[in-house]
This record gives structure tokens, sequence and C-alpha cells, in this order.
């Protein structure tokens, strides 16, 4: 039997060609024209919560995190999930799914949504979102759609149009970088 030697890490752009055969494998070409797919062709996702896992060095599964408003809620919508084939049934991506999570409650956000199998993803704390609650860019099973609910109140929020989040003027702040005065120059 094959040892393997599994770490788990922060996203960074040097795992950008490995994710994307990852998922290739996971979700084929169909994976473009999925309505989450429509959301996150919106604006880049968050790496600082995006995680990969390795075997021995090898890149074999990631979890991508990108911020959106659901109504009024700010949150971050979870996927794609994939694990290579050779790798899968080895609770991988259920670690992913916790650990991305976790960072997420870290940096506050206050709901993570995704649109999945409930059975897979309830027992890492997800549970169906209201029925029609969520209005997505494309068609969507609302029997798939779920959410972690991080902060107090989300629940009566969780409503609406979700949508991709742009977090630059959040960080510019937080790293204390000055966003251009409006009609200056960049």
């Amino acid at each position: 039997m094959k040892k393997h030697d599994l770490v788990y890490l922060t996203e960074d752009a040097s795992h950008d060609a490995a994710i994307e055969i990852i998922n290739e494998e996971a979700f084929g070409p169909g994976r473009f024209a999925r309505a989450a797919a429509r959301i996150r062709e919106q604006g880049p996702h968050d790496r600082s919560l995006s995680f990969i896992c390795t075997d021995n060095g090898e890149t074999i599964a990631s979890v991508r995190m990108t911020p959106v408003n659901a109504g009024s809620v700010k949150g971050h919508l979870l996927g794609p999930l994939a694990v290579r084939p050779s790798h899968k049934n080895k609770g991988i991506g259920r670690q992913l799914v916790r650990i991305a999570v976790e960072a997420a409650r870290r940096k506050g956000s206050e709901a993570v949504i995704l649109v999945g199998d409930p059975p897979y993803y309830q027992p890492l704390g997800f549970e169906k979102v209201r029925y029609g609650a969520l209005e997505f860019p494309g068609p969507v099973d609302p029997a798939r759609v779920l959410v972690v609910l991080i902060a107090a109140g989300v629940q009566a929020r969780l409503g609406g149009v979700i949508a991709w989040r742009d977090d630059s003027a959040v960080l510019a702040v937080e790293v204390g970088v000055q966003p251009p005065a409006e009609g200056a120059a960049a």
C-alpha cells in the first residue's frame, strides 16, 4: 500500500495549472455552464481562503472561496471543490471544506454558501437555504443550495441576488493603501 504524505496549503498562483487539470477531470467542460460559475466569472476568488492538498509534493485537490453578497449577507461561495480520482474517498475533500470554512470564519465572513449534494455537505455543518431565497445568475436546483451560517442573525437576511463582492477597497484600507480620490488618475 502506498504511503500518502498529505499537506494542506493556502493556494497561490503556482497552483493554477494543476487546479485547472483537477477541475477538468472532476467536472469536464460543462463546469463553465453552471450558475455558480457565472458568479465566479464576475471577479476573482480569494486566494487567502482557497486551499490545496498535496501528496508527496503533487497537487491532488483544491477548494476555492469567492467573496459574494447574498442579499445583504457578506459571505463566500465555496467551490469548486475537486479531488483527483486517485485520491477520492480518503476524506481530503471534507478536510479542505473544514479548513476553508474555518478560514472564512476567522476572516469575518457571515456565511459560506455552495451548490452541492446535501448528503456530502450536511455532515460538515451545511444546511439547506430557504427555498428560492437566493437568486443565482442562471438555473440552479434550490434543494442543492446550502449554507453554513457563521454570524448571528444571518438567516433572516439571507435572500435576494447572489453576486461577486469586490473586497479590493476593503483590502486597500486594511493594508494602509488609500484608494485614489474620485477623478484622480490611478
